[in-house]
């Protein structure tokens, strides 16, 4: 008689109820400083600490639009850059048990921020990146992680432009690469590459910065491309 393997069961096994946030570096940069976007928590799990926003995800919300609901909730903001950065599963990371967290970094021009905290926080402020307060859960790390990632990014795409208002002279443009960088650039090598890659067009507006001939205003050319590697934006500051 032959042996009859016996096949496993198909049957579906429950899912796990494991709860899944978000949480948004949100970076600025205010008075020349790299300062990001905090708010001082109102629930019980570290209640009164400060932390990055962030919330829980809806069952039926994809992850990216839930991320964008929090911005909106504790900036007023809408229309933003936003990339996923990482994701955060330590089991001890959340006083109230096994949450994993899906963190996003966004750059936002501090003049298009109102700053709304939602019903659950307290207060909304922007605290300069190496002056931060004791932080919730693990979003010391999550602060880290973002700031590599645009430190890098600004290398090869155009991501700082987030990071601009609408006008700006060059020598604010150099400002915010500098302050983001945290070193100073090449004045001349900066803008010969921005020519080079035509990344801005003039305005034909003039603005005074101080003592001295007013600065030719620019704005942020909208190429048809993110990623400049192919066009010798890697590494030029």
């Amino acid at each position: 008689m032959p042996h009859t393997v016996r096949q496993p069961s198909r049957r579906s096994r429950p899912l796990p109820d494991l709860p899944v946030t978000v949480d948004t570096v949100i970076f600025t940069v205010l008075d020349a400083t790299l300062q990001v976007l905090l708010v001082r928590r109102g629930e019980d799990a570290f209640e009164g600490l400060w932390s990055l926003p962030g919330g829980f995800v809806e069952p039926s919300e994809p992850l990216e639009a839930a991320a964008l609901r929090e911005l909106r909730d504790a900036t007023g903001v809408t229309d933003v850059y936003l990339e996923q950065l990482y994701t955060f599963g330590d089991p001890g990371r959340d006083t109230r048990g096994r949450v994993i967290s899906v963190a996003y970094v966004a750059l936002l021009d501090a003049d298009r921020c109102p700053l709304v905290p939602n019903e659950l926080e307290a207060e909304a402020r922007w605290w300069p990146v190496y002056e931060l307060p004791p932080l919730a859960f693990d979003h010391p790390r999550m602060i880290e992680v973002a700031l590599a990632r645009v430190r890098t990014k600004l290398e090869y795409t155009t991501i700082g432009f987030q990071l601009m208002p609408h006008d700006f002279t060059l020598g604010e443009l150099q400002r915010v690469y500098e302050v983001v960088l945290d070193r100073p650039i090449d004045k001349r090598n900066f803008r010969r590459r921005l020519k080079l890659l035509e990344l801005v067009e003039e305005t034909g507006e003039m603005r005074s910065e101080g003592p001295g001939r007013p600065a030719a205003l620019h704005r942020f050319h909208h190429v048809d491309f993110v990623h400049l590697r192919d066009r010798g934006f890697h590494s030029p500051f």
